[in-house]
């Protein structure tokens, strides 16, 4: 008659408590590791986005202020013709003061939708105390 290897119920009956609080230390330590490395990765993700969308906001920024600043030239120079030219000046200003309120109002409700908060994270470690409290669950 030969004997087998006990199998792992029989293996987890054998162990001392002292082992088994020490398994389950480690299994709550590396879980704890992996949902930081997790937050830690989601707020990558979010700057990264975050700074392209800057690095877009430049550039167009830029691009569109060679461009509205000939064609605000030549309204002026236009308006002129018609009225004295400090005037046409104050009215392509008063233009321009308005656009860049609308820019600015938009620019900040995009900016709302970038999140700093890790989503799936905080659900991951909701998850996990919950099972904590009820393991059997």
């Amino acid at each position: 008659m030969t004997s087998t290897p006990p199998g792992p119920a029989a293996q987890g009956e054998n162990r001392s408590v002292g082992e088994l609080l020490s398994a389950v230390t480690s299994d709550v330590q590396t879980l704890f590791r992996q949902e930081i490395e997790l937050a830690k990765a989601e707020v990558r993700q979010e700057a990264t986005k975050a700074g392209k969308a800057a690095g877009m906001y430049g550039g167009v920024g830029f691009a569109g202020y060679m461009v509205l600043l000939f064609l605000s030239l030549a309204a002026v120079l236009g308006l002129s013709d018609v009225i004295d030219g400090g005037w046409a000046s104050l009215i392509v200003a008063a233009v321009w003061a308005v656009v860049a309120a609308v820019l600015y109002q938009r620019g900040r409700r995009q900016m709302r939708d970038v999140s700093p908060r890790p989503e799936q994270t905080v659900e991951s470690m909701k998850e996990n105390a919950e099972w904590a409290r009820h393991p059997t669950k």
